[in-house]
């Protein structure tokens, strides 16, 4: 059987009349590593333009041709042949209609030559789009392999990567709610158990058993998920006096090797998308006066499931809750303002948009000196930064820092000598600016939250 790094995979696009030949370059170079992380190899590509891409094959008739050549398979839906095995990730197939028919090409395309030996011959097709079940149950007909779209490519990485019990029941759920109408009915819908009293009347079909098995599931992993959140909800509830960033931004912006050298920590750096699904909070190292905590979360990408979204909500929330948002970009892509702005969205759905935020166009390194000299004119407040470069880090730590004391006040307190306790939690929250002994205890000036002050003014007074 052939191992998952030696899978074979070819890529099917769909160019609309909304779409821009360089829009659709970018989502194929896109889907192309997303594919890759999951560890195929692509072989090929196949595009169409067409004016829509809900027809009941995706693909007009010469381009299926042309991608059953990459596959081995008949060419048309309406050929008798095996179904296809699944060696794919994920389960799909075909459900009731969709109700989408066929209609005929404007420009019909003749099948490309397409000349492969059998080392080349694809084992599954990508397709990018969202596509019905119907949709994915005609093309496998036609192609002969498994058919994978794009979102079940993104949940299948997620599932992989997941490391936390939280992580890992949201992708679950994201992943039950694609699987459910994608259920294919086995045994030509026979019953799987026999009618009430007496035995009369039909029982459930394997097909409604099977829906009725994931309703059950996804039951009991959103009463889980609630009550992980209710956690999650109490140890923010802790961090509220604190002051926090939050690093958000497409995937494989460098969040976790920014993560990594503000804080030390040994967060998990790849070059692969989504490496990271669950939220780490570390302090910033060396530690500051006051204390400032620091969140890498989940990367976005263009046409993120509507479920991933929803499901990693609570993941997301330390972005609506943190002091300062970091949006973090690779500066060196040349679709980063497209990314940007998805991220931008992506938050909005969540209501993570009134956090103060600062804009870090990351990995520098790889820019040319008029492109950067372009890119300061054009984004004048933004930090640009190579995590490799320590005195980058220092200007972004600055900068962090000096975004907090501008909110911050300076005020001098005197602490008796047996309020030590109090001494050690200033020390811990604020910035010790001077100090003076005497012989009734410590005045110490020190610069400070209002919030940070108001508490301390009340243990001084008790």
């Amino acid at each position: 059987m052939t191992t998952l790094s030696q899978s074979r995979a070819v890529l099917v696009a769909i160019q609309t009349p909304r779409v821009t030949g360089e829009e659709l370059d970018s989502s194929l170079h896109e889907l192309t590593r997303l594919v890759k992380t999951l560890g195929y190899q692509v072989v090929g590509q196949v595009t169409q333009k067409r004016s829509s891409d809900k027809f009941s094959t995706v693909l007009g008739q010469g381009k299926l041709t042309e991608l059953a050549r990459w596959t081995g398979g008949p060419g048309t839906m309406e050929a008798s042949c095996e179904k296809p095995v699944h060696n794919a990730p994920l389960t799909q197939g075909a459900a009731e209609s969709d109700g989408v028919e066929d209609v005929e090409e404007e420009e019909r395309e003749e099948p490309g030559e397409v000349s492969l030996n059998p080392h080349q011959q694809a084992e599954i097709v990508i397709v990018d789009c969202d596509l019905s079940p119907s949709q994915l149950s005609n093309l496998e007909r036609a192609v002969g392999v498994p058919v994978l779209d794009r979102t079940g490519v993104i949940i299948e990485i997620f599932s992989r990567h997941a490391r936390t019990r939280a992580a890992r029941l949201q992708v679950e759920i994201a992943r039950l709610n694609y699987l459910a109408p994608r259920l294919r009915e086995t045994g030509g819908g026979r019953e799987r158990q026999s009618g009430g009293i007496g035995g009369k009347g039909a029982g459930e079909t394997s097909l409604e058993l099977d829906k009725r098995r994931i309703r059950d599931r996804l039951k009991e992993l959103r009463t889980e998920l609630a009550a992980i959140g209710d956690e999650h909800h109490t140890r923010r509830a802790r961090r509220e006096n604190e002051l926090t960033v939050a690093l958000v931004g497409y995937t494989n912006a460098g969040k976790s090797s920014l993560m990594r050298a503000m804080t030390g920590s040994e967060v998990l750096v790849a070059d692969k998308l989504f490496a990271t699904l669950d939220t780490t909070i570390r302090p910033l190292y060396p530690e500051t006066r006051p204390k400032v905590l620091m969140s890498d979360t989940v990367g976005f990408i263009k046409k993120l499931p509507h479920d991933l979204v929803a499901s990693f909500k609570s993941t997301l929330d330390e972005a609506a809750c943190a002091s300062l948002v970091l949006f973090v970009v690779d500066a060196s892509d040349p679709s980063f303002r497209s990314q940007f702005e998805v991220t931008r969205k992506v938050l909005a759905e969540v209501g993570a948009t009134d956090s103060p935020s600062l804009l870090v166009l990351n990995k520098q390194d790889r820019l040319g000196p008029e492109e950067i000299v372009s890119l300061q004119s054009e984004y004048p407040d933004a930090v640009f930064l190579c995590t490799r470069s320590k005195d980058d880090l220092t200007v972004l730590r600055e900068r962090i820092m000096a975004h907090f004391e501008r909110e911050m006040v300076d005020e001098e307190l005197h602490i008796p000598f047996t309020a030590q306790k109090i001494l050690a939690d200033i020390r811990a929250r604020m910035r010790v600016l001077s100090e003076h002994y005497d012989a009734e205890g410590l005045t110490i000036r020190v610069r400070s939250t209002p919030e940070h002050l108001t508490v301390i003014k009340k243990k001084l007074a008790r």
